[in-house]
């Protein structure tokens, strides 16, 4: 199995190489790729040191499967190339996302739609992930009518240099700034490119990739996207009325035996999910379970994931597995 990972020196293409060392996916052939200015540097996977080659030279390698993370415009210009050569191509970044003809794929939710025909899939924005592993098995229940989010996402959403700009903030350091403003001692309530209607583009990332991975239009759904000084770990406040009421305790039952969900919610002994605790985890943790006594049928809920995993790398490995398991690759 040759696997390439494609953006292998960023942040995301570093957690996905310690992924697929983590769940032992077969790679018998890895093939760090980045661009241009990134080629000749080197990177470790299990213990042995690989040189990072041109995407030119992945392509004549033909990789079974290539895990990208190298941003949009290198999306778009790339994954056909890879594709082409009969590479399976899962994609971290917005280019293919709303594409009609390709997936949009959380494993837990909507892996049943692949097939071997797909060689561009795209992989969600990570806001987005989190939230629908948690209202999937609840909609499926209930009948989501509307949701209501507001998240807190960290820095490491943005990159390296967005982290690095926090710790030189908190060090007293002037250093280059990854944000029009500081970010630590701060909240930016602005997340990617603000559009035409008011909100950001991270904002309508998140009311339509909930439609195509939970399969239905009918969700009407709202965002406010927040930067927060977090190093790692999105946090997400998240209001949803269903057309059908429940209980709160069955509540609960659904999401503990839900795949991929962790419910951490015991306010009496203060435990709620924060970002550190789903550091370095695969798992989306739920939390605040309660009932709005605002309106009928209607329920807040407080979910929190490690945005570099689960978020993004994670996510691509599970897919990545999902096929090998059909045998798609």
């Amino acid at each position: 199995m040759k696997v390439a990972v494609v953006g292998s020196t960023g942040l995301v293409g570093g957690k996905m190489l310690e992924v697929l060392a983590e769940r032992n996916f077969p790679v018998t052939e890895l093939i760090p790729v980045a661009t241009e200015k990134s080629v000749g540097k080197e990177i470790t996977y299990k213990n042995k040191v690989y040189k990072v080659v041109s995407m030119q030279e992945a392509i004549s390698l033909k990789p079974q499967v290539a895990l990208f993370s190298a941003g949009g415009n290198t999306s778009l210009e790339w994954a056909p190339k890879f594709a082409e050569v009969g590479c399976v191509v899962i994609d971290n970044s917005s280019a293919w996302r709303m594409d009609t003809g390709k997936k949009l794929v959380v494993p837990e939710i909507n892996a049943d739609a692949l097939t071997k025909d797909d060689k561009i899939i795209a992989n969600p924005n990570c806001s987005t992930i989190q939230m629908v592993v948690a209202l999937n098995p609840l909609h499926k229940k209930y009948k989501i009518k509307r949701i209501v989010v507001s998240t807190y996402q960290s820095v490491s959403g943005t990159g390296k240099k967005a982290v690095d700009q926090m710790m030189n903030e908190r060090k007293g350091i002037k250093g280059e700034m990854a944000y029009k403003y500081e970010i630590d001692m701060n909240v930016l309530p602005h997340i990617d490119v603000f559009m035409e209607n008011g909100y950001t583009k991270e904002e309508m990332k998140m009311v339509n990739e909930t439609r195509k991975i939970m399969r239905d239009d009918s969700i009407r759904l709202t965002s406010t996207t927040v930067r927060v000084p977090v190093k790692g770990g999105h946090s997400e406040s998240v209001n949803v009325e269903f057309e059908n009421d429940f209980d709160v305790n069955e509540i609960r039952k659904i999401l503990s035996a839900s795949k991929g969900i962790v419910v951490m919610d015991d306010p009496a002994n203060f435990k709620y999910p924060m970002p550190i605790d789903a550091e370095g985890k695969d798992e989306v943790f739920v939390g605040r379970i309660r009932r709005d006594e605002s309106q009928a049928n209607t329920l807040n809920l407080w979910i929190v994931s490690d945005n570099l995993r689960k978020g993004a790398a994670t996510n691509a490995v599970q897919i990545a597995e999902y096929l090998l398991e059909k045998k798609m690759l």
